[in-house]
């Protein structure tokens, strides 16, 4: 019975009279608020509402162009061209949630996907075919889900990964280059900036490659503990 239902609830999606226009537009605010939730639930850029209306407008774009084409069969238009003109200008959305922290942190790569698969799924709810539209969908939660798991045990041992340091003075630089380069590690850009705690501080941020994996957090924890240094960050 669910299965039927499902079946006609696809083909009346797919056909082309108000009561389709109305179930695509319902998906891709559904598909928006479901991407748009587990944002918002992280406190990421772009939340519910970003996510809704980037799905609905992809949808609308579609939506638009079928009725072109649908409407005026003697006008030679390209029912992709619009449609291509949104994957390519979502992008300025994704710009505004990536952010480079003051510690050179990189922040909103995975909120910036988000926005552009969430614009390819409205494309697809748009044009009808709304069963691909749902099964992108479900990948992309597990994207958000399951994969965040991987991804947190791969960051929590990880063996090259950056550091931001802050030292209580400019000549705790060489000390903390001597412990480097005493223990079984490797470090690479390796680079200088002021302090955030006052002008006689400083900070350095660098690149750590260490010899195994599962050795990151007693790593950091080593580097907190030396008398010149204030503050140990992983970024």
């Amino acid at each position: 019975m669910l299965a039927g239902w499902f079946g006609a609830f696809l083909s009346a999606a797919a056909a082309w009279d108000e009561r389709a226009v109305f179930l695509r537009l319902l998906v891709a605010t559904l598909v928006g608020a479901v991407i748009g939730l587990d944002r918002e639930y992280h406190n990421k850029g772009a939340g519910i509402k970003t996510h809704v209306l980037v799905c609905l407008g992809s949808a609308m774009t579609m939506v638009v162009s079928e009725y072109v084409a649908m409407m005026f069969p003697e006008v030679r238009a390209d029912m992709n061209r619009i449609g291509a003109q949104v994957v390519s200008g979502v992008g300025f959305l994704g710009v505004g949630t990536i952010i480079v922290t003051g510690r050179n942190e990189v922040r909103g790569l995975t909120t910036a996907a988000g926005l552009w698969a969430c614009a390819c799924i409205g494309l697809a709810v748009g044009i009808g075919f709304v069963e691909a539209a749902l099964l992108a969908l479900l990948f992309v939660v597990l994207t958000f889900s399951a994969l965040s798991m991987v991804d947190r045990w791969l960051h929590d041992n990880a063996r090259v990964f950056d550091l931001y340091i802050e030292l209580e003075s400019h000549g705790a630089v060489k000390e903390l280059l001597k412990k480097l380069n005493s223990w079984d590690c490797q470090y690479s850009d390796f680079t200088l900036t002021k302090g955030a705690a006052g002008s006689r501080d400083c900070a350095v941020t660098l690149t750590v490659t260490l010899g195994h994996m599962g050795r990151k957090a007693a790593f950091i924890e080593a580097i907190q503990l030396l008398d010149f240094v204030s503050f140990c960050n992983e970024l």
